[in-house]
């Protein structure tokens, strides 16, 4: 019978409460930390808020990207722009709030983690590509703050190497 009474309790709670409104109470910082970490939850959790942006509405989230600034966003057909998109969006929203320099090494690393997801969905040989391209795309970031860094060059080795 307790047990019974229990679970009228708790679902009573969480109709009153639903899952949606739990974020509310969490800061912007929070938020900011959860979608930001290089695990493969944490990106689809930021994707699934881009995708679903109106119960975000209230921390004035930037959503805004140039997806890899002024290097390709698919370079060699590797689908870098979402990556890139959550790599803008970690930069620009950390610095709307102050904490970037405290949070850089860490979306830089989630940027390349992001990366070699792309990556893993490719065979082995334009895989190798991929990786390579993905490891000059993060130290780019990891060096320079932005994807400025990345040269012609750079995708012309890659390119080298799928024709192996």
């Amino acid at each position: 019978m307790t047990r019974r009474v229990l679970v009228v309790l708790l679902l009573a709670v969480a109709a009153l409460f639903p899952a949606g409104a739990a974020h509310a109470a969490d800061s912007k910082a929070t938020v900011l930390a959860r979608w930001t970490q290089p695990t493969a939850a944490s990106t689809a959790a930021w994707n699934d808020a881009r995708t679903n942006r109106p119960p975000w509405v209230s921390y004035n989230f930037d959503w805004s990207t140039d997806y890899c600034s002024s290097s390709p966003d698919n370079p060699l057909g590797f689908t870098f722009d979402m990556s890139c998109w959550h790599h803008d969006f970690g930069y620009r929203n950390y610095k709307g709030i102050g904490a970037f320099s405290a949070n850089k090494a860490r979306l830089d690393s989630t940027f390349y983690a992001d990366l070699q997801r792309v990556c893993a969905t490719y065979s082995t040989v334009p895989r190798a590509a991929c990786n390579s391209l993905a490891w000059v795309y993060y130290q780019a970031v990891k060096n320079f703050g932005s994807l400025a860094a990345v040269k012609q060059a750079d995708i012309d080795r890659a390119a080298a190497l799928l024709k192996k």
